[in-house]
């Protein structure tokens, strides 16, 4: 359980002052038991994971892998059913770059949330929309929602991207059930993470490239481009879902210490590295 005093106020992160009041679709739950909400990891678990957040002054750093870290350390943190990041490309529309589970529906419910959806509305608003019963949102958002639901998610809860004024993307978690809430400390902690990591991509933009940041992010989002096209070449060649080709890369990469957008260019450009990740 993470102790009180490594908890910050709801209203504050490392990135300062929240700009106006937290969105809630329900109240945070005050009852006894739910004070320590669904994070309960120890101290040294939760300093470890912000530590590797802010490691991006490392060589050869990948925009792509840091996301994808970040969604499974927060799925890890909140065994959260889906935990998705979206990045905002240079002309402001919100674009999916990394997930814990990247299944096609899943996918789709980020891709729509350019229309509407509580991504939408944290990267515009810069304050995070929390506990939101997706069982009685289709009046706040009739597309959204009820695919949502249809696809096995009950809750949903989206954190800005932010320092400051600006706001880079969010950080989407969804819950199999209603009572997947968050009390204020959970919410507190969670956009600390994304605050951080927003923090850690500006400043590895600044320090070690010195490139504008729009510049960044848009070759995050063509290496993502890279991905899709090696998913559908794998499913083709292994005879697998488009969702079971992601997890073959993913697992070659980790086999083999190579990145995933390296894995994912090599099969895209080269057969020979496609028969070797298909093959047993």
């Amino acid at each position: 359980m993470v102790a009180a005093s490594t908890r910050w106020p709801a209203t504050w992160s490392p990135a300062g002052w929240i700009s106006g009041p937290i969105v809630h679709d329900r109240p945070l739950d005050r009852r006894p038991g739910r004070e320590a909400g669904m994070i309960t990891v120890s101290v040294q678990q939760l300093a470890t994971i912000f530590v590797e957040i802010a490691d991006t002054l490392v060589d050869e750093f990948n925009v792509i892998d840091y996301m994808h870290m970040l969604t499974e350390r927060v799925a890890g943190l909140t065994e959260a059913a889906a935990v998705g990041m979206l990045l905002a490309d240079q002309h402001g529309r919100l674009e999916f770059i990394a997930g814990s589970d990247e299944n096609v529906t899943l996918v789709e419910l980020f891709v729509l949330q350019n229309e509407e959806g509580p991504c939408l509305e944290a990267f515009r608003t810069g304050r995070p929309v929390v506990n939101v019963d997706l069982g009685s949102a289709a009046a706040r958002w009739p597309r959204f929602a009820p695919l949502a639901v249809a696809s096995g998610f009950q809750a949903v809860h989206a954190f800005p991207m932010r320092l400051r004024r600006q706001v880079v993307g969010t950080l989407n978690v969804f819950g199999e059930t209603p009572s997947s809430e968050f009390a204020s400390g959970d919410v507190a902690i969670l956009q600390a993470l994304a605050d951080a990591a927003t923090i850690g991509l500006l400043q590895e933009r600044a320090v070690a490239r010195g490139e504008a940041l729009s510049e960044q992010l848009q070759g995050a989002l063509n290496s993502r481009v890279i991905i899709e096209q090696a998913k559908g070449a794998v499913a083709q060649a292994h005879g697998v879902s488009v969702d079971d080709a992601f997890t073959v890369i993913r697992d070659y990469g980790r086999r083999h210490n190579r990145r995933l957008t390296e894995v994912a260019h090599a099969i895209v450009t080269d057969p020979v590295s496609l028969r070797q990740v298909v093959e047993p």
